[in-house]
């Protein structure tokens, strides 16, 4: 069992050691290598996306499919940023998924997809047979899996901001809406393309059904998919080191489920001249329901964890009595934000917004260690947390102590006597810092 000595290191001491003593980091494990190989990676794919996709739809076809694919990014995004909202992850990691979804995902799929149906084609001599089977096999498994790529990054490079199933969904939704931003603006510049040399016009032109389908009706359809597989990541990230198995096998389902789900959509046209209603009737409609409905109350069920982790923190003297029913409430943690602006401006506002997200944070860190699910740097981190928080005490509290009086009950507060923690915790939690 770990433990640790009750003070905190002094922050100009930190914890790694003395400066120039700790392991030799070789030049490819230096973060600015690393970034920059991804950064040109996404570019190189980026600019080979874009060079394709203009060659299948021309120059104005595909000015005007980017126009029309971007109208539902914003949505989606904002979306799954206020699913998000407990927690927030940062923003480069929402910008490298959605980069990922947009050009290497896209680069793959449109690659390996028309290398299979042409392969198929070829060896079966049967063009039309060869198209459905790549539509409803070849692409499902190839998107998804490129896809997933996306999320399996996140998991293992990004590991301090993938702790849950929000943070799967999040990621893999993100990533597809990306995915989706490439595919739509292929099909809509090739819509357009074909209404240019047929002369149709207004809701009646092709352009129009392509619109109405893939940007109305169906949206969410990618995201959709690919959440399933962030939920399985998700719950790998929620199961304990030592469980190897469940920690591979739950994220394999989630894509083979999502590969499945994109099967059937994907296959609808096939089911018949109503197919593709019935299954978005049926099944896509009650999936999205269902799914939202998770999420949603995987939210509320991280806001109830803050409420109830947050009170150790209270009796050790790091958190005010009023600061735990604050931070596991939406509502309060806006006004408390709100406060801060009005009063001190921006920079305060951010202030208690960072404060907000450090105290989630912590309150997340003891839950996954009450489960036993804490990593090896729990002390650390759990240091490091506090002392953010230590830092940013003297705005953040009153602000949240005004949302408090805003929000509360009318009952006083009670600190119940919450005994000293040991074990995985170490010794009893103590604040060095309070006189």
């Amino acid at each position: 069992m770990a433990t640790f000595h009750p003070y905190p290191p002094h922050p100009g001491h930190p914890a790694g050691g003395v400066p120039g003593h700790g392991p030799r980091v070789r030049w490819w494990q230096r973060n600015w290598v690393r970034y920059g190989a991804l950064i040109a990676l996404l570019t190189l794919s980026g600019l080979v996306i874009l060079a394709l996709v203009r060659q299948q739809t021309g120059t104005e076809g595909f000015l005007v499919g980017l126009g029309l694919a971007v109208l539902p990014v914003p949505l989606l995004v904002a979306a799954f940023r206020w699913l998000d909202r407990v927690d927030p992850g940062p923003w480069r990691n929402l910008l490298f998924s959605f980069a990922w979804g947009a050009c290497a995902a896209a680069l793959i799929a449109i690659v390996a997809n028309s290398f299979a149906t042409r392969w198929i084609a070829t060896t079966t001599a049967d063009p039309t047979s060869a198209d459905t089977l790549g539509a409803t096999v070849i692409a499902p498994i190839v998107e998804e899996s490129a896809k997933a790529a996306a999320v399996l990054l996140v998991f293992l490079f990004r590991r301090r901001d993938f702790t849950g199933i929000v943070d799967g969904v999040v990621i893999a939704g993100v990533t597809a809406t990306g995915f989706a931003f490439t595919e739509n603006i292929l099909y809509l510049g090739t819509a357009f393309g074909t209404d240019q040399l047929t002369g149709d016009r207004g809701f009646t032109s092709v352009t129009a059904a392509t619109f109405f389908v893939r940007i109305v009706m169906s949206p969410f359809a990618h995201p959709l998919f690919t959440v399933l597989t962030g939920i399985g990541f998700g719950i790998a990230a929620l199961s304990p080191d030592r469980q190897h198995i469940r920690r591979v096998l739950v994220p394999l389902t989630g894509l083979l489920l999502a590969m499945g789900m994109h099967a059937i959509w994907n296959g609808s046209s096939t089911f018949g001249q109503y197919g593709f209603f019935e299954v978005y009737g049926v099944f896509m409609v009650p999936m999205f329901g269902l799914l939202t409905w998770l999420a949603v109350w995987t939210r509320q069920r991280e806001l109830r964890s803050v409420r109830e982790e947050l009170p150790a923190y209270v009796y050790a003297g790091w958190l005010t009595p009023a600061e735990p029913f604050v931070l596991g409430s939406m509502k309060a943690r806006r006004l408390a934000r709100e406060y801060a602006r009005h009063r001190l401006g921006r920079p305060a506002a951010r202030s208690v917004a960072q404060y907000e997200a450090y105290a989630t944070s912590l309150a997340f860190l003891r839950h996954r260690a009450a489960r036993g699910r804490a990593g090896a740097d729990f002390v650390v981190r759990e240091r490091e947390l506090l002392h953010e928080l230590w830092l940013r005490r003297e705005v953040a509290r009153p602000a949240l102590d005004f949302a408090a009086r805003r929000t509360a009950p009318p009952v006083p507060v009670v600190v119940p006597p919450w005994p000293p923690v040991y074990g995985a915790y170490g010794t009893p939690l103590s604040n060095p810092y309070r006189s």
